[in-house]
């Protein structure tokens, strides 16, 4: 329990200086959200209707303490501003319009990968020197593709030329979004070619740390006296080869699934799918701060939450993290 406290402690430590970051860093920048939006009027509003704006932002005349005061209490109540990309909506609410495309997608693709590459790499391991390294070339190739173009020559053969599925988009544009089958349907065939994208792209970096991992524990002594005692080959596989081996890829694993909530970026943009990912390229392109430190303050939780969990769990898989 020493163990899980003191990493518990050290991970509060990091989410307060994340946080503490995520406010400092939008200030630091020439220039603010309000004077931008103001500049976009040209000159047409109001001393009054500036001032406005400017404590509508956050642009107050309050010291930094104090704006680092009421921002800290901002986070507890869950209010992160307003988006002036798209104003006037709050960005909690442009959050929660994205964050759920983002996790249907991406968090079923990261699972995915993991499985299929994890357990393609096992077999690979367990089998080496055989036919089946011939797969690792092929992933690996698939990999080093640039992410930007696989998608387009995705969209190109599959949306384009052969018409199987839907250029662009989260769901058709004559479907109700709620919780009904045709809507529900529409999103699963909008995702299905971002989903196949992301699981070819990323399912050859799985396959080879596991693949390497198994080679590794195959040499280990523990493995060698099952041999040794005649445990049959299946047993020695998965009980001894592959329940060591997968250890490093888990917490990877874990922090793949924290980074989940960012998006995949490239792919939402090429695809117009309506995640997390388009949102922040847009709030970047409108250099939007509120909506920024929103996503990079959920996404810093997330990620550092998930790699807690991932910390803990890993402490009860392999008994040596475990310190007296």
């Amino acid at each position: 329990m020493r163990v899980l406290g003191r990493r518990l402690g050290f991970y509060l430590i990091t989410a307060w200086a994340a946080i503490s970051l995520n406010f400092l860093i939008p200030r630091l920048m020439p220039g603010d959200p309000a004077t931008a939006l103001i500049n976009k009027f040209q000159g047409k509003l109001s001393a009054e209707a500036i001032a406005a704006f400017k404590v509508l932002f956050g642009q107050d005349d309050k010291t930094l303490w104090e704006q680092y005061i009421d921002y800290w209490g901002r986070i507890f109540s869950g209010d992160f501003g307003i988006s002036y990309a798209y104003y006037p909506s709050p960005v909690s609410d442009v959050l929660s319009a994205s964050v759920g495309w983002t996790l249907a997608l991406v968090t079923i693709c990261t699972i995915l990968s993991f499985v299929i590459g994890t357990g393609l790499g096992m077999i690979v391991g367990w089998r080496r020197g055989t036919w089946t390294d011939s797969i690792v070339p092929v992933t690996n190739f698939l990999s080093s593709i640039p992410y930007f173009w696989f998608a387009i020559i995705m969209v190109y053969v599959f949306a384009i030329t052969l018409n199987w599925f839907p250029l662009s988009g989260g769901y058709s544009i004559d479907t109700t979004i709620g919780f009904n089958w045709p809507f529900i349907s529409s999103a699963i065939y909008h995702g299905i070619l971002p989903a196949i994208t992301i699981v070819v792209a990323s399912v050859g970096g799985w396959l080879l740390g596991m693949r390497n991992m198994m080679v590794t524990t195959m040499g280990e002594d523990y493995v060698r006296l099952a041999e040794a005692k005649g445990l049959s080959r299946g047993r020695i596989r998965y009980a001894y080869a592959a329940r060591n081996a997968v250890l490093p890829s888990f917490s990877s694993f874990a922090m793949a699934l924290g980074f989940v909530v960012g998006g995949s970026i490239v792919t939402e943009i090429v695809f117009n799918y309506p995640g997390v990912g388009s949102v922040l390229f847009k709030a970047a392109q409108a250099q939007d701060y509120p909506l920024m430190q929103g996503l990079f303050l959920i996404i810093t939780l997330v990620v550092l939450v998930a790699n807690l969990v991932a910390d803990t769990v890993y402490v009860f898989l392999d008994p040596r993290t475990r310190e007296a």
